[in-house]
């Protein structure tokens, strides 16, 4: 028979010490919160990418208008509303394969506007990089409508392409590192809004007299006749040929960068 010392030795072996239970339950909580931290870490990585992944996708279809065609009547906008240059001249660009490239991009776009806001990127830096790249899209656009008149902008043109890639790299550069280094971001944000404004305004100028230039009547007379020898745009647009060559073309606002300054800026 075993003497009460003994078994009272075999008790405190089967009942766990209090530094067993204070170990075991440090580790507990340590081993979830570092579990809890990784998976954010996680979280945070994929919703960073997704946004990358959609800016390229932007940028893709951006490089790659190849053309541009007859396509919907004309628009006429609003005072004060926007209207791209296709669709004030009754035209589409369209993508390798024919795809129409304005589509496209708005597609992509509300992609990334999606992904934006879940990475908690802040409203005007999403606004400015996805301006930036409409802004790139519309000069590309000009560069070609440029080409097929035989270049009436001369040297201009090249000057507007390297200013929309400047903004475009520059407004990118705001949203990566709003992306990916946010609390560094912040501290900065209005100063590099404000140069983003003064470079977006500069760009519009430049598109504007561009614009101006191209639908001078002479050379949209000359555009439709290289895109439509045979005059059966009347037929797609589904309006007489009384009605005029194309819609005259209105300038409207920057949807993104352009927006009126808020309380923060």
């Amino acid at each position: 028979m075993a003497c009460p010392k003994e078994r009272g030795d075999d008790a405190e072996e089967r009942l766990p010490g209090l530094m067993e239970l204070t170990y075991s339950t440090v580790g507990g909580i340590v081993g979830a919160t570092a579990t809890g931290y990784l998976t954010r870490q996680h979280e945070r990585r994929q919703l960073r990418a997704g946004v990358m992944q959609r800016l390229q996708t932007i940028a893709a279809i951006t490089a790659g208008v190849r053309d541009i065609e007859i396509g919907w009547a004309p628009v006429r906008r609003a005072a004060g509303g926007r209207s791209h240059l296709t669709s004030g001249l009754g035209l589409r660009a369209t993508l390798e394969g024919g795809a129409d490239a304005e589509d496209a991009l708005h597609e992509a776009f509300a992609g990334y506007e999606v992904a934006a806001l879940a990475a908690g990127v802040p409203r005007r830096v999403m606004d400015f990089a996805a301006g930036s790249h409409e802004r790139a899209f519309e000069c590309e656009v000009i560069r070609i409508i440029d080409r097929r008149v035989g270049g009436v902008l001369g040297e201009s043109v090249d000057v507007l392409m390297r200013a929309a890639e400047e903004y475009q790299r520059a407004a990118t550069g705001l949203l990566l590192h709003a992306l990916w280094r946010p609390w560094r971001a912040r501290l900065r944000l209005r100063a590099r809004i404000r140069v983003l404004r003064t470079e977006v305004a500069a760009l519009h100028d430049l598109q504007e007299a561009a614009r101006t230039r191209l639908v001078e009547t002479e050379t949209i007379t000359l555009l439709f006749a290289r895109l439509d020898p045979e005059q059966r745009r009347w037929e797609t647009w589904k309006i007489p040929p009384a009605a005029g060559t194309a819609a005259p073309y209105a300038s409207g606002t920057e949807p993104y960068a352009q927006a009126p300054p808020t309380a923060d800026d």
